[in-house]
């Protein structure tokens, strides 16, 4: 049952694959993994059923691969086998801080992974279990921005939390510009129109669509995942 302190009680969380390289520039930094499982952990514990879609862009991004010539299909396909790489070693971290977890495989990767069944995930969440999808929507062509939709809209969440490096969704880079602005709240058609670089338009539109709002957040300033929960404002939410 939702406690009257949580703003949601079912959530996806969306994480890039470089969120777990730290300052490696590639791979996974175990480091990193630990922080990020013991944020996932301290949210679980408030009675949250959480999902989790991981990128691969720290060991094989396949749009970049096809840029360079390799087959679409092929390099996408390399990709969702590094998503299901960084899902593996979450779910350590997260076994490590006494949380059940389940991988849950687009592709068949019987010894490592469930396959992905919708009711199945739906009944780990429910008995408090931690459910990774791996291998984005198991198609070529689909980043895994679209997967965290898809699946998102499949389970029922109540939000799509999508972790970044920043506040939130500036105007411009705030990396670049000391004069970018934050965007605390902006509607879906305003992402697209503006070409923001939140997610990709077929992951925005299916949000849109299905009305699911989704939180674009810092992950590394601490307990950010934990004070959108409570219902602080947190990021930019886009709705």
């Amino acid at each position: 049952m939702k406690s009257n302190k949580l703003a949601y009680s079912r959530i996806l969380l969306k994480l890039s694959g470089e969120a777990l390289q730290g300052r490696q520039g590639y791979g996974i930094d175990n480091n990193i993994l630990d922080q990020i499982a013991s944020e996932i952990s301290e949210v679980s514990k408030l009675g949250v059923q959480v999902s989790i879609v991981i990128g691969g862009g720290n060991i094989y991004r396949g749009v970049s691969a096809a840029a360079e010539g390799m087959d679409r299909t092929t390099a996408d396909y390399m990709g969702m086998l590094a998503t299901a790489i960084n899902s593996i070693a979450l779910q350590h971290f997260l076994e490590k801080n006494n949380q059940v977890t389940r991988v849950q495989s687009a592709l068949e990767l019987n010894r490592v992974a469930e396959p992905y069944i919708q009711r199945r995930a739906m009944r780990h969440l429910e008995k408090g279990r931690i459910v990774i999808f791996a291998a984005g929507t198991g198609n070529p062509y689909f980043t895994t921005d679209t997967a965290a939709s898809l699946r998102a809209l499949e389970i029922n969440a109540e939000i799509i939390l999508k972790a970044t490096k920043v506040n939130g969704v500036y105007d411009k880079d705030p990396n670049k510009y000391k004069n970018a602005k934050m965007f605390k709240a902006l509607k879906y058609m305003q992402v697209l129109e503006k070409e923001l670089e939140i997610m990709d338009s077929t992951a925005i539109s299916l949000c849109k669509d299905n009305k699911i709002p989704i939180c674009v957040f810092n992950l590394f300033q601490k307990n950010n995942i934990k004070k959108i929960i409570l219902g602080k404002k947190v990021g930019t939410i886009v709705s």
